[in-house]
């Protein structure tokens, strides 16, 4: 979109008369916007009829060109959602093209439209608006996905599975609390999605190009018009500000990469050699040539998006970090990173939600690989410590020597016969097999945000009374 400051001629009668000759193929070419930006359509009639509606109230336009222009757009807002308005390139963006169908419907009166605005803040409120309801819509999509994870924690609160770090099994947990951790990420999220709404809550019109305008305005009747907090506070700021842009990538950069990390896990435990879940075919893809294969490519394909998501913020920081204040052209370029970031987020989001919600849990597979690596190691160091008065250093020597022993024997810890715990450390009793267990291990889980059945159970409460 095009700064009002520097407009060139073109053979339309849009254009100023500056310039004698139009732009070449070229120009046209890397000078229009309108193949994207005209998904900006219903934010710009918006802002046009809550500024028309402001220039009559405050006398600067008549109460009848007022009323033309508003009908006039209204009908333009119809024609484009009903796909019967024609975008014209030589108009270049959707502002340009909007006036111009509106000069053909009500003659004159369009060209008061303009009064007391630039394209520059226009843009910016077009844009502003736009990634407002963006983010609204993924706040209702991640409270959508956290639900997910709710149901699923309730009915796996004492599901035990392995817990892994370094991708090796540490000790038990449930598949409650691992669903659990997952709500957590997600709300954090959610609350970033909410913290940005508030920052960019804030209208440009009225700013101008970048100074002002010398009409009596009221930018807070229009900022109260458009949902918007209060105008902002300064012009130069406001037609040269994309954080709200770059905010809205970084969470959706942010949300991704969590996305993604649950993504990958649904790959690992869709693999036979898990085997701990297994999703339906609306989820999964078949091997045009191994007929065995069930592939998790909806998953594959979130953890793909993550990617694009990352490259549209480093480029839209990349395009900001360089450019002086106010306006420059180069900003056109932000709308596409955004749109596309959107467009990637919106469906990994929907695509995990439904996998979440779709996924079969082999809670035998998942509780048998529990026990699997010595995972109640800590537990027989931690009993020591307390029924053994062992300082931890010296339980966890205690306990090295056990898991080395069960190894040699090829056997869990809770398969060592009572003789054998006894020869490594004399203090060792029979009650020690009551911790052995994965059920023992994660019941004894009790502090606060523990893999406790118990616990998951506080914790699911707590998170459906918020959600």
């Amino acid at each position: 979109m095009a700064d009002d400051t520097t407009d060139t001629k073109s053979s339309n009668q849009m254009w100023g008369g500056r310039f004698a000759s139009g732009p070449d193929a070229i120009m046209e070419e890397i000078n229009a916007s309108i193949g994207f930006d005209k998904k900006l359509f219903a934010q710009d009639i918006r802002g046009s009829i809550a500024h028309a509606t402001m220039l009559a109230h405050q006398g600067i336009i008549t109460t009848d060109d007022k009323d033309k222009i508003v009908h006039g757009l209204n009908t333009i807002l119809s024609e484009i959602e009903s796909g019967n308005f024609e975008f014209s390139r030589q108009l270049e963006d959707i502002h340009m093209n909007v006036e111009a169908r509106l000069a053909t419907l009500i003659g004159p009166a369009a060209g008061r439209l303009h009064t007391a605005r630039s394209r520059n803040d226009q843009v910016a409120l077009d844009f502003r608006l736009w990634v407002k309801e963006e983010l609204q819509k993924t706040e209702r999509m991640l409270t959508g996905l956290i639900a997910a994870f709710l149901d699923r924690a309730e009915e796996h609160a004492e599901s035990v599975m392995p817990g892994f770090t370094h991708l090796q099994t540490a000790q038990p947990v449930t598949f409650g609390h691992h669903c659990m951790a997952y709500v957590e990420m997600f709300g954090r999220d959610r609350s970033r999605v909410r913290h940005a709404i508030e920052h960019l809550d804030e209208s440009p019109i009225g700013a101008a190009a970048l100074a002002g305008t010398g009409y009596p305005i009221d930018r807070h009747m229009t900022a109260k018009a458009l949902g918007f907090r209060e105008p902002t506070r300064n012009s130069i700021d406001t037609v040269s500000d994309r954080d709200f842009a770059i905010e809205f990538l970084s969470i959706a950069a942010i949300a991704g990469m969590h996305l993604s990390r649950l993504a990958e896990e649904i790959v690992i435990w869709s693999t036979p050699q898990f085997g701990f879940v297994r999703l339906s075919d609306a989820f999964s893809t078949g091997s045009s040539i191994m007929p065995q294969k069930k592939n998790p490519d909806a998953a594959e394909l979130v953890r793909a998006k993550t990617g694009r998501i990352n490259g549209s913020l480093v480029a839209l920081l990349t395009i900001m970090k360089g450019l002086p204040l106010a306006y420059s052209k180069d900003m056109q370029e932000d709308k596409e990173q955004v749109f596309d970031a959107a467009e990637s987020l919106e469906l990994a989001i929907a695509a995990m939600t439904g996998m979440v919600r779709d996924m079969t849990v082999n809670t035998a597979r998942m509780k048998a690989a529990a026990g699997s690596g010595y995972s109640t190691a800590t537990d027989l160091a931690d009993w020591l410590v307390r029924e053994a008065g062992l300082p931890f250093r010296d339980a966890h020597h205690v306990t090295g020597r056990a898991v080395a022993l069960a190894e040699s024997k090829g056997c869990d810890l809770a398969e060592l016969p009572l003789s054998d715990l006894q020869a490594i450390h004399a203090a060792i009793t029979d009650k020690v097999y009551d911790v052995l267990t994965v059920e023992a291990s994660v019941a004894s889980r009790k502090s606060f945000g523990g893999t406790a059945p118990s616990e998951v159970r506080k914790q699911i409460a707590f998170w459906r009374a918020r959600n």
